[in-house]
């Protein structure tokens, strides 16, 4: 049996890491906050995929997280994000605008701690059902 994460404890993650990240960029020195930000924002996706198919193991869910945020990464160099973020200013956030590598990075550590969550967050599931 699949340990699986139940919805309430990943919309409370969720919430948890979405309040980190906008903190840590608002708080912290850009060189520690953006970072910081753009790892947090992986760590969601991967909450997000949890949230649409609660059954995804945690390694499935952080590649899958991580698949997403390297694809949005790639569709910055087309320039159709910047020319949405024009237009819907609220989209950079989503779609980020300019293409840089390093995020890549980043987004792989923010996919591995949303893997990690998920197992925890599974495991506390069955432990609570046991008991």
């Amino acid at each position: 049996m699949r340990a699986t994460m139940p919805r309430s404890t990943s919309v409370l993650i969720a919430v948890v890491v979405v309040l980190a990240g906008l903190g840590a960029r608002a708080a912290l020195p850009g060189v520690v906050g953006g970072p910081v930000g753009d790892a947090l924002y992986a760590t969601l996706v991967v909450l997000l995929v949890v949230l649409v198919r609660p059954r995804t193991s945690p390694v499935a869910a952080a590649l899958a997280g991580f698949a997403v945020c390297l694809a949005i990464e790639l569709f910055q160099l087309t320039g159709i994000p910047v020319a949405v973020a024009e237009r819907f200013p609220l989209a950079r956030i989503v779609l980020g605008t300019t293409f840089w590598a390093p995020d890549l990075l980043r987004y792989a550590a923010g996919a591995a701690l949303g893997g990690v969550l998920c197992r925890i967050g599974g495991r506390r599931a069955v432990a609570e059902d046991a008991a």
